[in-house]
C-alpha cells in the first residue's frame, strides 16, 4: 500500500460512496473504482460492502483502513521532519574536535546552541587535528574544529582563533629559572630540559617535529602521550617542557606556576579553524555553531588576558 492508495481508501470510507469520494479527491469515479478493484484483487478480499448505502467497510476493510491510517500518519510525520530539515531547524551535526578543545568549547557553546536549535542532534568525535582533517575529507564528519594549516583545496577554512606556539615550562625547569615568563625565547634556550611529547596525530607534535629537525634539537623525552591534558600536567609538575599553543595556558597552569615562553624563531601557520568540505551544503545550524563558538572563544581570550602570566 502506498500513501496514495491509503488516502483513497480513507476518503471512500469517510464519504460513504465512490461518487462523493471521487469528487473530494478531484479524480474521476471510473478511475477511483478501478483503483479499488485493483486493491481488492491484490489482497483477495472485498474492502467495502457494496450492497448497502452508504458503503460499509468489511472486516478486512477495517484492518486495511487501520493500516492506511498508520501509513498516512507516518508519511505526515516524515514530511514534517523533512520540512524542518529543509528550513534548518533540525538535523544532525557530526563534529570533530580534540578532547582538550572540547573541554574548553563545549561547556561554553552547547547551552547557547541547544537553546537556539533544540532539534539538532550533535554527534561528537574526539581526536587529534591531523586525524580530524582526514575524517573530514573522507566524509566521516561534517565539521572539524582543528589546528591546521589551510592548505587542502577540497576544504574551506574559517579562522576562529590565532595561536602562538611556545614552550610550556614547569617552574623547576632550566628555562623557567633563566627567563621571565612571557619572554620570547629561541628553542635553544630549552637545551638541557626534558620534554613531554604528544603523539604524531596532534598538530602541536607536527610543529614540534618540524622545529626540532630545523634546529637539530634532540632533547631527552620524559614522556610521550596522546593526551594533551596529561602532557601539560606532567610538564608543569615535573619541571619539564612541552611545545604547545598559548591557548592551553589556563587557570591550572597558572595555579601550578607553569610558565609560557613564545618561540622567537618560529612563525606559526597552524591556527584554530572551523573546517568543512567545499562541495557540501552547510545548514544554517552549522554556521550558527561556528559563529557561537568563535564568539565564545573571543570572550574566553578576553577573560584570560586579565590573568595573563
Amino acid at each position: 500500500m502506498n500513501p496514495k492508495q491509503a488516502q483513497y481508501i480513507k476518503t471512500i470510507a469517510q464519504c460513504g460512496s465512490l461518487t462523493a469520494a471521487a469528487k473530494a479527491l478531484f479524480v474521476s469515479q471510473p478511475s477511483l473504482s478501478q483503483m479499488l478493484r485493483q486493491i481488492e484483487t491484490e489482497i483477495g478480499l472485498p474492502i467495502f460492502d457494496r450492497s448497502v448505502s452508504p458503503l460499509r467497510l468489511t472486516y478486512a476493510g477495517e484492518k486495511y483502513l487501520q493500516a492506511a491510517e498508520r501509513i498516512l500518519a507516518a508519511n505526515a510525520e516524515l514530511e514534517s521532519q523533512l520540512r524542518e530539515i529543509k528550513h534548518e531547524h533540525s538535523g544532525r551535526l557530526r563534529l570533530g574536535i580534540s578532547v582538550t578543545r572540547a573541554m574548553q568549547v563545549m561547556p561554553l557553546v552547547l547551552p547557547v546552541f541547544t537553546e537556539q536549535y533544540p532539534g539538532v542532534t550533535l554527534e561528537l568525535t574526539e581526536s587529534g587535528s591531523g586525524t580530524l582533517e582526514t575524517m573530514l575529507q573522507e566524509g566521516k564528519i561534517d565539521l572539524a574544529f582543528a589546528a591546521l594549516e589551510s592548505t587542502s583545496v577540497s576544504l574551506a577554512y574559517e579562522l576562529m582563533e590565532k595561536e602562538v606556539i611556545g614552550i610550556l615550562a614547569g617552574r623547576d625547569s632550566h628555562l623557567a629559572k633563566n627567563y621571565v615568563s612571557g619572554t620570547s625565547v629561541p628553542l635553544a634556550a630549552a637545551r638541557g630540559d626534558s620534554f613531554v611529547y604528544l603523539t604524531p596525530s596532534h598538530s602541536a607534535r607536527i610543529v614540534q617535529d618540524r622545529l626540532f629537525r630545523q634546529h637539530d634539537f634532540q632533547p631527552h623525552v620524559l614522556l610521550e602521550t596522546d593526551s594533551l591534558e596529561v602532557g601539560r600536567r606532567v610538564a608543569v609538575e615535573t619541571g619539564a617542557c612541552m611545545i604547545l599553543p598559548n591557548i592551553y595556558v589556563d587557570d591550572y597552569t597558572r595555579q601550578r606556576q607553569g610558565e609560557f615562553f613564545p618561540l622567537a624563531d618560529y612563525e606559526n601557520h597552524r591556527h584554530f579553524y572551523a573546517c568543512y568540505r567545499k562541495d557540501e551544503f552547510i545548514p544554517r545550524y552549522t554556521r550558527a555553531f561556528i559563529q557561537i563558538t568563535t564568539q565564545a572563544l573571543a570572550k574566553e581570550k578576553e577573560r584570560n588576558m586579565r590573568f595573563k602570566i
